[in-house]
Order: C-alpha cells, then structure tokens, then sequence
C-alpha cells in the first residue's frame, strides 16, 4: 500500500510538472535588461513598469496569436559589463523570441551586438547612442538618435526662444557627447554662438567651479545635458549662485525625480523629450492614466518608451504570425503603429522619425511648451 502512495505521488508530481512546462511552454517570451539596482534604478523601475504594463494590456485582450506574453526582466544596472552575459541568458537558456532594451546606451550597445550574432531581433526603447542599430539589421530603436534631439535643442533655443549666446555643459558619455554633437552640427543655421562648453563626469554632483564660469560667461541659455540626477544638481547650483539664463535640457531630466531633486530652481527648466504630458492622442492620454493608477507614481519618459517597445513588439508577432526569428525581423521593419511615444515606423537603419516634445516645468510639473515636426531636421540616418 505505501508503496502505491508513492508512485500515486510519484506520478501526480510528474502530471503537475508537466502542466507548469505546458503553461511556461504556451507563453511568449520577451526578454528585458534594465537598471533596477545602482545609479540608474529610478528609470529602471519607470521603464519596467511601463513594460508590465502593456504586457498586462495585451494580455487582458487575449493576449497576441492566441498566446500570453512573458516579460523576462534582468537588472543590467546600466553596465555594459552586466548586459552581455544577460544577453546570453535570455538566448541561450530562456528562449526569448526578442529582446528590448530598458537601458542606458552602454548597456544596450552591448546587448544589440550579441542578439545581432544570434539573429534574434531587439529593440532599443529609449538609448540614443547612434552605433546601436548599426549593430545589424536585427536591432531596431523606438525613440530619437542622439543627434537628432540635440539638432532639436539648438533650433528650439535659436528659432522658438530667440536666443543667441549659448554656454553648452556636456556630460562625458555617450550621451552626453551624442547630444552635443547634434547641437553643435545645426548651431550656426539657428544663430547661435557658442561661448564656451563645460564637460563633467556622470558621478560629478558639485559644479561650484564650472558653474563661476558659466557665470562669467553671461549666456543668453545654457544646453546642458545629464540625467535627472546630475541635472538636478546642477541646476539648483546655478540659480543658487544667481545664474539666470534659461537652461535646456534634453530627456535624461525627464522624470519627477528632477524635480524633486532641484525644487524651486526646476521652475521654467525646458527639455527635449518623447512624451507630452498634455497630449490629447488617445494613445498617449490612456496611457498616462494607466500607469499611474498601476505604478502609483507620475508617468516619465522612460516609462512611456518601455511600453511603446512592448508595443511595437506585440504588433509584430502577431504580423509575422508566428515567433519565426527572420519574420519577426521583417514585421518589425514593416510595424506602423501609434503609440504613447508618437506614430512608429522604421527606416532601413531600424530608426524612427516623429515629433520631438517640448516640455517645460510649471508649478513641479512638467507641462507642454511646443512640438518640433521638421522632417528635414529630425530625419535619421538611412545607414
């Protein structure tokens, strides 16, 4: 009797193993690296969470070819050191279909070339390093080339706000340096002359030197650019220090937390960014008003670019009917879609074109000032 129990168990234990493999085995999975842990974490967290929620969206309508999706998460911490072997992991051991990136552009440009080796498509939400499509025809970007928003903030600063005299501070990496050479490339047909450009390092939170110069300097705008935690920083040292001229930034202050971080001082600060916070688009108006209520924080950039991603990557499937690596590859390249982040559609490179959004802080939040759509300017490159 005792040992009938045990094969009873026994088989039992096998059944129920094999229902959890059948149920594991009907899900799609799509893996995610981003920074949950470290000095990006705040976006990490944003961009998961716009990622879970579109995942939850799409699966709530029956999810896509009849089958629900698995978002596989791995925290990067931003490091390109980090994104490799994840890379690896979410190939090799849990079978992901496609890949997208949650991450800052060292990390992603790591990811890119290793999905590229494997033929498995991957999408950058909110990197702008411009190497990362040119990593292969299997990575592909939902939002703007560094270049291209930085040619954005110099026809902002010159043509929309009339100014002249600009002092640019540029953050060392890649970033930073993408940003600023887009600036610099368009400077002269806006107007503008460039009176000195300050750079500092990502872990730099004290400008006191810099700052005394840009002071000196008298501008008319500073183009500064930085993430919300070294922008915040930042621009509370310059108003501290009596430092007037307006100051643009780009989408790395894209997050309440820059507002939290530079009180007062974040007042009337204007960026170049991905998300309009006073859209009217459905898209982007359900969007923000389901990831508060799901999140429980306000909405960001970062987190409407993760759920765009998601997006684009649910169209596809269900365009190449199937998880075929190679037809993937093509649906996504032929995707035309409307999203919280504006209308997707991929060029040959895998790049994007759309509206760049300009928001401005007003009474701690941030608020539309205007919407750059010039196709000339802001087209990638081709190749």
């Amino acid at each position: 009797m005792l040992r009938s129990k045990r094969v009873v168990l026994v088989v039992l234990g096998l059944v129920i193993l094999g229902v959890a493999n059948a149920t594991g085995a009907d899900t799609i999975k799509i893996g995610f690296n981003t920074p949950l842990t470290g000095f990006a974490a705040s976006d990490g967290k944003s961009c998961s969470e716009g990622a879970k929620l579109a995942v939850d969206q799409i699966n709530a309508e029956g999810g896509v070819l009849g089958r629900q999706l698995e978002l596989v998460i791995y925290d990067d911490q931003a490091k390109p050191a980090q994104a490799i072997p994840i890379a690896n992991k979410l190939i090799g051991k849990d079978k992901v279909v496609m890949g997208i990136s949650g991450s800052y552009s060292g990390a992603t440009r790591s990811a890119a070339g290793v999905f590229q080796e494997n033929k498995i498509p991957y999408i950058s939400a909110y990197a702008i390093h411009p190497d990362i499509t040119r990593a292969g025809d299997y990575v592909f970007r939902t939002s703007f080339l560094g270049e291209i928003q930085g040619k954005a903030g110099a026809k902002l600063i010159g043509e929309l706000m009339g100014k002249r005299k600009v002092v640019m501070i540029t953050l060392q990496n890649d970033f930073g340096q993408s940003l600023a050479a887009g600036f610099k490339s368009v400077a002269e047909r806006y107007g503008l002359a460039i009176l000195n450009e300050y750079q500092y390092a990502i872990k730099d939170r004290q400008f006191g030197a810099m700052v005394a110069k840009v002071k000196a300097d008298a501008p008319d705008a500073i183009y500064a650019s930085g993430y919300y935690f070294t922008a915040g920083p930042l621009v509370s040292q310059l108003r501290a220090a009596g430092v007037t001229a307006s100051v643009i930034g780009q989408e790395g202050y894209d997050s309440q937390k820059f507002i939290e971080i530079a009180g007062d001082a974040a007042e009337g600060v204007i960026i170049t960014t991905s998300l309009d916070r006073d859209s009217t688009v459905p898209e982007t108006v359900d969007f923000m008003k389901a990831f508060e209520q799901q999140a429980g924080f306000k909405v960001d950039m970062v987190a409407a670019s993760g759920h765009t991603a998601v997006k684009v990557a649910a169209a596809a499937l269900a365009k190449a009917g199937g998880t075929d690596p190679k037809a993937l590859r093509d649906a996504i390249a032929a995707v035309e879609l409307k999203a919280s982040t504006g209308e997707i559609r991929f060029n040959a490179l895998g790049e994007v074109m759309k509206a760049v959004q300009i928001q401005v802080v007003k009474a701690g939040n941030w608020r539309h000032y205007a919407v750059i759509d010039d196709p000339e300017l802001l087209a990638p490159p081709e190749n």
